[in-house]
């Protein structure tokens, strides 16, 4: 096979080029998961709604949590607001916690020459996905049925998630790459996934954060993404334009930048594995 084809495989273009084979592994990896046990794919909705569970009672009951946004708060108005902030966490989590292992645990494919290994840390991130459609799928009947209702701005909705894939396809790719010559890097990502769930507002509001900290997590796009969902979809607010244009820049930049990362690194995993 030409120089010249063997480059190509791994560019930007052969995900879509490759799209079958990307569906393919994805489906793969989500049967895999829930291979051997009882439940099965029902662990998809039964493991959110545990955790919500755990969550409410523990920061809703014990510590009184609340958002304070909607007048007349109810236990549910809060729940559905961790339920949306957790949906969207576990998604990047998912992504994060799964990628140092991604190229290493996959050796036989990074020594087919003619195989887009680019492929690997997108359908990771196309399981997550999978995951996280049925966690919206679970606050838009709660929202529907329990709480304020869908308005118009929920049709918004889109425009907030899909810089949050580019930010989880950036990361993923740049963390699989990494991943292959420094192997702690696993153990990094445990604290960094904890750190980042409480430095992105998930149990309380942005509003609620010190101005000297704020300062710093304001450039946090999970946060800005977090709370721009509540907004169009839970408290009915208008849509806040410029947290809305950061969350792109930073995500595309994310996405190019683990993109990067990735081609360079690329061709030295199998001297590496």
């Amino acid at each position: 096979m030409p120089a010249t084809t063997l480059a190509s495989a791994n560019r930007l273009p052969s995900l879509w080029q490759s799209r079958d084979l990307l569906w393919q592994f994805t489906q793969r990896s989500i049967e895999l998961r829930h291979r051997g046990s009882h439940l099965g794919l029902a662990w998809s909705f039964v493991q959110p709604l545990l955790m919500l569970g755990l969550y409410v009672v523990v920061f809703g009951f014990i510590f009184d949590g609340t958002f304070g946004v909607l007048p007349d708060e109810s236990r549910v108005d809060y729940a559905l607001g961790i339920f949306l902030g957790l949906t969207l966490f576990h998604f990047i989590a998912e992504t994060f916690s799964v990628a140092p292992t991604v190229i290493v645990g996959n050796p036989n494919f990074v020594k087919k020459v003619v195989f887009p290994l680019g492929i690997l840390p997108a359908s990771t991130v196309g399981t997550a996905a999978f995951h996280l459609l049925i966690s919206l799928g679970l606050v838009f009947i709660g929202v529907i049925f329990f709480g304020e209702g869908l308005s118009w701005s929920a049709l918004w909705l889109p425009l907030i998630l899909i810089p949050i894939i580019f930010l989880a396809l950036g990361v993923t790719y740049a963390v699989s790459a990494l991943g292959v010559f420094w192997r702690d890097l696993q153990q990094l990502t445990q604290f960094t996934t904890l750190a980042l769930m409480y430095a992105s507002a998930i149990f309380f509001p942005a509003s609620k954060v010190p101005p000297s900290i704020w300062m710093f997590l304001r450039f946090n796009p999970l946060l800005l993404a977090i709370e721009l969902s509540r907004d169009v979809l839970l408290w009915h607010r208008p849509l806040n334009w410029h947290h809305l244009v950061y969350l792109w820049f930073a995500s595309l930049l994310t996405f190019f930048i683990g993109r990067w990362v990735f081609e360079r690194l690329r061709p030295a995993f199998a001297d590496v594995l």
